[in-house]
């Protein structure tokens, strides 16, 4: 009868983790895409801004170099400015970290952009910073956030409804099945994050080109990420991010469909 009840209350819960993530969709109104999303855009906004102070000591704070701090700033608001991500509801802010060692972008929800020092001082052209910097605007307007938030509280359901259902207490090797499907869950949303970096950089191809950037700059900058790993990588499927040498045929195929005629002259290297 034990074994029965638990297998009820795993169902149940499994059931409530599922009917909330497939419940609660939005239109995205930038990519146009559908997204299981359970936050709002106020609330993205709210824990970007939380999370900033801690994330940026993490990297050991904001750099002493303003003229640096402002040139990223200058690029970032360019990106915002000259494209539809103006349009967009989310509080953009650029932040140069200071981090000497660490080759790493990234965004947190509502608008909150770093980049490190490190990985600038890899960058050669304006065209490059742009590139990476749109990368990161990518995540922003494309909600990636909210998305990733949503399908771990779904993989944490669904663990935890595993975990009911095969734990023993008279028995602690039960505990393995629980064990498996966490990781699992990992994997499954590691998959969803290297889907994430591509569309970024799909949508980094659009905002550098609209803003007068040379999207094919975002190769160079794949290169520079490839040279900093060393090769020192594992499978990809265990990484959160693709290879960078995989994601230049990917930057190349979108320029393509952006420009099928060819890129416009002019733009800024």
């Amino acid at each position: 009868m034990r074994g029965i009840i638990k297998f009820i209350v795993a169902l149940l819960v499994a059931a409530v983790s599922l009917v909330t993530y497939w419940c609660n969709r939005q239109e995205n109104e930038f990519t146009g895409e559908m997204q299981h999303v359970d936050i709002t855009v106020e609330q993205e906004i709210a824990l970007g801004l939380q999370a900033a102070p801690e994330m940026a000591s993490q990297y050991g704070g904001l750099h002493p170099d303003r003229e640096a701090a402002a040139k990223v700033k200058e690029i970032g608001k360019r990106l915002v400015r000259n494209t539809k991500v103006r349009e967009t509801p989310y509080n953009y802010e650029f932040h140069l970290l200071a981090d000497e060692q660490t080759v790493n972008a990234f965004a947190l929800p509502g608008g909150q952009i770093f980049i490190t020092a490190a990985l600038l001082s890899k960058l050669s052209t304006e065209a490059q910073l742009a590139g990476v910097l749109g990368h990161e605007i990518g995540h922003v307007v494309a909600r990636h956030s909210a998305e990733q938030l949503a399908k771990a509280k779904l993989s944490q359901g669904l663990t935890g409804a595993a975990a009911i259902a095969t734990y023993d207490p008279e028995n602690p090797a039960s505990q393995t099945g629980a064990i498996a499907a966490a990781m699992i869950a990992k994997l499954v949303n590691m998959k969803y994050g290297r889907e994430d970096e591509l569309e970024s950089d799909r949508l980094a191809v659009r905002l550098t080109g609209e803003a007068g950037y040379d999207p094919r700059a975002m190769i160079e900058v794949m290169r520079i990420l490839e040279q900093a790993s060393g090769g020192a990588r594992g499978p990809e499927f265990a990484q959160t991010h693709p290879n960078p040498g995989n994601r230049i045929a990917e930057i190349e195929q979108a320029i393509q469909q952006e420009y099928p005629d060819g890129l416009p002259s002019g733009l800024i290297q």
